[in-house]
């Protein structure tokens, strides 16, 4: 068994997935609460221009990292407005989300550079790799897993944490309750828009951080379109991981297993086009998302909050 290819796809796959992580358990947070946001890609990129152009003034990448999640908290505030105040269409706002966040991003890109210039090729500071002593010395498995950046090993703390929230403490049983049944909730005295408000806000912060690791991390930089549909496989996540943070880890390390198999095959060399090795990443996390989906379903176990995607009036009781 050749572990120096394991490692080498392991380590591509954390890096190509922890921003996924982040953004997918920002919207797991979101829909348990009833909330859908299809706007995570528009959240997601403009994370990644505003923590980059923070990063890239300021000299510092904390700085890079607040930006983003404050400008993801910004944009997850207007959809909530939209959809829980003035309940609008969530689905309508979210897709409105993803328009306005990719064009501002592109426009913000082409003026956030020194002197006029385009943040394009610029180079700012980035997250660097903290090898942690002792285990990052177990091979080259340990290597990989534990010569990481900061945003990866926060990743690894985050995910858990999340999963106790939800399913071990009242705070956590609070939150399904409105997803499930907010008419509910309110009878038992949870204020419902103040939950949904909520856990918009801070899934956004979650998928804004998600951007600034693409920017600060992963591919450290602006680029047109650097989330690449990354907003959309994270949507698609969380219904491939029943939306449970333990199993999210799992598609977005997928997600990026696939995408380090690709890049391996085109050094390789071979005859395969590449723009046809880059879809595979998609292409496996449609069919997977199609599988998982159908045997879910045959145990009645998919797992969506029955309350996702509709707005409550506090007037319509069951």
């Amino acid at each position: 068994m050749d572990f120096a290819l394991i490692a080498s796809i392991v380590s591509i796959a954390l890096a190509a997935g922890t921003s996924l992580v982040y953004a997918t358990v920002g919207e797991i947070l979101t829909e348990r609460a009833g909330i859908l946001n299809l706007g995570v890609e528009g959240i997601m990129i403009m994370g990644a221009v505003t923590g980059f152009a923070a990063a890239f003034h300021t000299e510092s990448v904390f700085w890079g990292v607040i930006v983003a999640m404050l400008v993801g908290a910004m944009m997850a505030s207007i959809h909530a407005f939209v959809t829980i105040t003035l309940l609008a269409d969530q689905v309508v706002s979210g897709l409105a989300m993803t328009l306005l966040g990719t064009g501002l991003a592109s426009f913000l890109g082409q003026r956030l550079g020194t002197d006029g210039a385009p943040l394009v090729g610029q180079i700012g500071p980035r997250f660097e790799r903290m090898a942690v002593p002792v285990l990052s010395e177990l091979g080259s498995i340990g290597d990989s897993v534990f010569n990481r950046d900061i945003l990866t090993y926060l990743m690894y703390i985050l995910v858990p944490i999340v999963w106790v929230f939800i399913y071990k403490l009242r705070a956590g049983l609070v939150l399904r309750s409105v997803g499930e049944n907010p008419q509910a909730s309110d009878a038992m005295g949870v204020d419902v828009f103040r939950v949904r408000y909520a856990y918009t806000i801070v899934g956004g912060m979650l998928v804004g951080l998600g951007g600034a690791h693409l920017s600060l991390s992963y591919t450290p930089g602006w680029t047109e379109n650097i989330t690449g549909g990354r907003g959309w496989i994270a949507v698609a996540l969380v219904i491939f991981a029943t939306w449970d943070p333990i199993r999210s880890v799992a598609g977005a390390l997928l997600f990026g297993g696939v995408n380090a198999i690709q890049f391996r095959l085109q050094a390789a060399g071979t005859t395969i086009p590449a723009s046809l090795l880059n879809m595979l990443p998609y292409i496996l996390t449609i069919v997977v998302l199609v599988i998982v989906t159908w045997f879910e379903s045959l145990s009645k176990r998919v797992g969506a909050p029955a309350a996702l995607g509709i707005p409550y009036v506090r007037e319509e009781r069951v």
